[in-house]
């Protein structure tokens, strides 16, 4: 009886490891999505001008080309595409495990 309570046990820690970890990948997600709306609105903004743009660094605004910088933009924005859809593969399979977990619990709790 001891031995299935330890595995019992162990089990709901990991349970709540998985849901923790859930957690934490619907917070970076959130933030993913914020620089990815922000990337966004700055290459669409970036469209309607033809004026000079500047770009911040540090505490100096200094000029670039608008190439260049549609670019570096653009590249960033992929980066973070990526980074989303890499947390939103781990979030699907500690989901999936988490789940798992739940339905193994419960039979094992009946």
């Amino acid at each position: 009886m001891a031995k299935k309570e330890d595995n019992t046990s162990e089990m709901l820690e990991k349970l709540q490891l998985s849901q923790h970890k859930l957690q934490m990948f619907v917070a970076q997600k959130q933030q993913i999505q914020l620089q990815l709306a922000e990337f966004e609105n700055a290459l669409e903004e970036l469209e309607k001008t033809n004026k000079p743009v500047f770009k911040l660094v540090g505490e100096l605004l200094i000029e670039k080309d608008k190439a260049e910088l549609k670019k570096s933009l653009s590249e960033k924005k992929e980066d973070f595409e990526v980074r989303l859809k890499s947390l939103d593969k781990q979030e699907r399979k500690t989901r999936e495990e988490a789940t798992a977990l739940q339905k193994e619990l419960a039979e094992k709790l009946k």
